[in-house]
């Protein structure tokens, strides 16, 4: 019985488990290592990090963990997560290999899969080109010709906001009409707007060269941002009985300021759990619901 299982390994997983490995407390990580971000080739925005990559961080997060005994690491998918029937909190996990471990406490800092638009040459540049965050990717990318996809009301908002790092073209088709606010917006940021279908984007991938349009024009450009809409990666915060809600981009685990969900002893991480995500937000949500797990556990055993 551990007193903490953290499922999920990465940014927001491994924060947790070292502030809790700093407890004393048995604790247990299990990743199936599939970070959200692997798709890039640097990290950027951390601090005293700035431009290593990330798999690269998070080895360096595991081995340090390795160093603490009251910490076990575990690689593997959990496919089941559920209550015990005993007279205190506590969870059984099993993963897919059949193993099953028990715990006071979960953190699910599971995260979310991006939801790519099905448009020739997005996924082979996906995390290189073709962009979510300009505060993780833009400075890389200069100044020049760079395209926002227009996929959900938020892209004028997102398109605003990249302006700042080149000059900026919001792709249109698909989206509903803008109304006068939003070109107002657009064009106080000087963004300009195409309104003809995007059918490929060209060039020897990851690199890019443009965007291909209906009318066989193309679009010189840098690089590609779009508002991708987001799924939860994992089934175990609804299996559960976790309470979801409806964030901008997709549905999220809600949790309060402890990072606690809807469900007793089962606190919540990173992207799976908050709309604003980068590296070092899910890092300080990790830390929160590790401090979040180990005051419930002192409160528990106080009643004890």
């Amino acid at each position: 019985m551990f007193d903490v299982i953290i499922i999920g390994g990465s940014f927001a997983g491994l924060s947790a488990a070292l502030q809790l490995a700093r407890t004393r407390r048995p604790i247990l990580v299990i990743d199936a290592d599939a970070p959200r971000n692997r798709f890039a080739a640097h990290a950027h925005g951390v601090l005293a990090q700035d431009g290593k990559p990330g798999g690269v961080i998070l080895a360096e997060a595991r081995a340090q963990l390795a160093a603490y005994p009251n910490v076990t690491q575990l690689s593997g998918t959990v496919r089941q997560a559920e209550a015990l029937a005993s007279g205190k909190i506590a969870f059984a996990v099993t993963l897919d290999d059949g193993k099953r471990v028990a715990g006071r406490r979960l953190i699910l800092a599971t995260g979310v899969r991006d939801v790519l638009p099905e448009l020739p040459g997005v996924a082979e540049r996906w995390g290189r080109t073709v962009l979510h965050c300009p505060y993780c990717h833009g400075y890389e990318i200069g100044a020049g010709p760079i395209g926002v996809l227009g996929r959900l009301p938020a892209s004028v908002h997102q398109a605003s906001l990249i302006a700042d790092w080149g000059d900026v073209t919001l792709f249109t088709a698909g989206m509903p009409p803008l109304d006068g606010e939003a070109l107002q917006l657009l064009a106080r940021r000087k963004v300009t707007t195409e309104s003809v279908a995007v059918t490929a984007i060209e060039g020897a991938a990851p690199a890019i060269d443009g965007l291909r349009l209906a009318d066989g024009r193309l679009v010189p450009l840098r690089a590609l941002f779009l508002a991708a809409p987001v799924q939860q990666a994992s089934a175990l915060a609804q299996q559960l009985g976790c309470v979801l809600e409806e964030g901008m981009m997709g549905p999220l685990v809600q949790v309060d300021a402890m990072k606690m969900t809807s469900v007793p002893g089962v606190h919540a991480a990173g992207d799976a759990a908050r709309a604003m995500a980068n590296i070092t937000f899910a890092m300080a949500d990790g830390v929160m619901a590790a401090v979040g797990a180990h005051h419930a556990l002192i409160t528990e055993e106080g009643q004890a």
